[in-house]
């Protein structure tokens, strides 16, 4: 072979052209996914130090440096970052971009160009949002509470509310993109109950983001029309109703929760499957408990108004959907134990974050039940407890998932290995830092600690807990910048790696190269078995070695019995295909 011949078939999406322009102009889902990865990290980072001076001011009972409008804005600068432009794009934009069009066997996503204008209005709504913290800050929260958000505040939240707004088109472009690629762009053989489960959650998250997507941005633009005009819409002094925009903005933003954990759900499966060595035990239960949590999200948003104007009896309803939505993520863990029982566990770094996930979201969801439930949620609503549950859910979910996947994808992303030995320890301290930052906040939080308070001197016994939740929050912190370190290096200095690494069934392993080139594959796949075909192989393997120590692969009845039940199985594939 020549050396131009090597060069060619060593070209993959990184290296097929090197130049701004190339990178600023992609229709090619993989790029575009990178640009994601960059993008959602800066605006994790810049929510991060947020969250850091938060942590630092309370562990003082009066403060430290911030004053109490700095402090407010601190906190709904956090919660803006971290929610809209990190946890409800994080893992559809970067993990499935990247890996969708792969999994189904398709040379990219249905419309790339929109692909391609979803990341450009991604980032014009960030622009906006952090033009708005720098001219003045936003003091409202992540929630724009009315009429706080519509009357009371003088800071640019108009500004922020655009951002936000075009960000919430971003996910309606990604979303549509999605159900039409995996409608209609499907390899042969790839039927509906041979898709990945990764490929269900988001099926079930663009769904989601279709439906909610525009409510919310409705009701963010009405605000920003209240605050523009004096049109009496939320804000009772001019006619209006602040109870309408809770329920606008919690129809939305309790299914949002669900476009968060959803991918991270889908994320799990793929791993515990590879690394277990088993298929996902109720294949269709785990699927169609996706599809249930996207239609039962959307009736259950009154828990977040029980001490609102609603009706009592209004709130008995939602609190009984609540405990009902909470079954289908219970057959998603009771079916990743049962894959996990007497599997072939490999503690392998991804693997190491399938064990945090479970059990930081199992103590989440425990917890919303008492959240789900009239008695007490009156007490604990508006304390440290909500935030607590709320982390264990979304950070203690979606960013440990997030980082397994991109962990367990990097070699496919990046055509590099890291070393397994920082791996493990970063998973670690960010199990270890998490709960101690978080697990206080749920006794505070019963003991009355209100949240978004900048002091509690009134009952100074609280600093114990703050002080401990600061402390874990510092080595959670460690345990996020470790990653950014090695990450780095392995992409620089890494081993090569191969093309399938873990071993691992799936299209994106079985049939593309690290990193893929820019059609993805040399060759359209043609998909012959089941997303999780791993006893398969192993019994055809275990088979064939016993059949080798007993000397029975000749020409004895029994050899040409095995090899016979071989071409029939080929046989039944081939008419699968057909």
């Amino acid at each position: 072979m020549s050396a131009d011949q090597v060069k060619e078939t060593e070209k993959n999406y990184l290296n097929a052209d090197h130049t701004i322009k190339s990178w600023l102009l992609t229709t090619d889902h993989k790029r575009i996914a990178f640009l994601y990865l960059l993008s959602v990290s800066f605006f994790f980072f810049l929510g991060s130090v947020a969250a850091a001076m938060i942590r630092i001011e309370l562990t003082a009972p009066r403060g430290w440096l911030l004053s109490n409008d700095v402090f407010n804005k601190t906190f709904s600068a956090h919660g803006i970052l971290m929610v809209f432009f990190f946890l409800i794009p994080a893992i559809p934009a970067v993990m499935g971009n990247f890996l969708l069009p792969l999994m189904i066997g398709a040379r990219d996503l249905a419309f790339p160009r929109l692909n391609l204008v979803s990341w450009y209005l991604y980032m014009v709504g960030g622009i906006l949002v952090l033009a708005a913290m720098v001219m003045g800050g936003v003091d409202a929260g992540w929630t724009f509470y009315t009429p706080l958000s519509s009357s009371y505040s003088s800071t640019p939240i108009s500004l922020a509310l655009v951002g936000i707004f075009l960000n919430g088109f971003s996910s309606i472009f990604t979303g549509v993109n999605f159900i039409a690629t995996i409608h209609k762009m499907r390899a042969p053989g790839m039927t509906w109950f041979r898709l990945p489960l990764y490929v269900w959650s988001h099926y079930s998250t663009s769904l989601i983001i279709i439906l909610g997507t525009p409510v919310v941005a409705m009701a963010l633009l009405l605000v920003v029309l209240e605050r523009a005009t004096g049109v009496g819409i939320y804000s009772p002094e001019i006619g209006g109703d602040p109870v309408l925009f809770q329920h606008l903005f919690w129809f939305y933003s309790h299914p949002a929760v669900y476009i968060m954990i959803l991918p991270a759900m889908g994320i799990q499966s793929e791993m515990i499957a590879c690394f277990s060595r088993r298929p996902v035990f109720g294949y269709s239960f785990v699927a169609f408990s996706s599809m249930a949590i996207a239609v039962l999200g959307f009736l259950v948003w009154g828990h977040h108004m029980f001490i609102s104007s609603q009706s009592l009896y209004l709130g008995v309803i939602f609190s009984l959907l609540t405990f009902l939505v909470a079954i289908p993520s219970a057959v998603k863990v009771f079916n990743w134990s049962v894959t996990l029982y007497k599997g072939s566990i490999q503690f392998t770094t991804p693997m190491m974050y399938v064990l945090a996930f479970i059990g930081l979201f199992v103590i989440g969801g425990l917890t919303g039940l008492y959240l789900g439930s009239l008695h007490t949620d009156v007490h604990l609503t508006g304390t440290y407890f909500i935030v607590a549950h709320f982390h264990y859910v979304m950070v203690g979910g979606t960013v440990t998932a997030f980082m397994g996947g991109l962990h367990f994808w990097w070699p496919k992303i990046t055509g590099k290995m890291y070393s397994e030995f920082w791996g493990r320890l970063s998973a670690l301290l960010v199990f270890v830092g998490f709960n101690v930052t978080f697990f206080p906040q749920f006794i505070v939080g019963y003991l009355g600690m209100p949240r978004r308070y900048h002091l509690y001197h009134f009952a100074p016994e609280w600093q114990i807990y703050h002080i401990l939740s600061t402390a874990g929050s510092t080595i959670l912190g460690i345990g996020f910048l470790l990653p950014a370190i090695y990450l780095t290096h392995s992409w620089f200095k890494g081993k090569k790696a191969s093309q399938n690494p873990w071993g691992a069934k799936g299209l994106e392993w079985t049939h593309a190269a690290s990193p893929p080139i820019t059609e993805n594959f040399d060759k359209m796949p043609i998909v012959t078995e089941g997303a999780y075909a791993y006893n398969a192989e192993a019994d055809a393997a275990e088979a064939l070695r016993e059949m080798e120590a007993a000397g029975k692969l000749d020409a004895t009845p029994e050899g040409e019995d095995w090899w016979n039940k071989m071409d029939e199985s080929k046989d039944d594939e081939k008419e699968a295909i057909h």
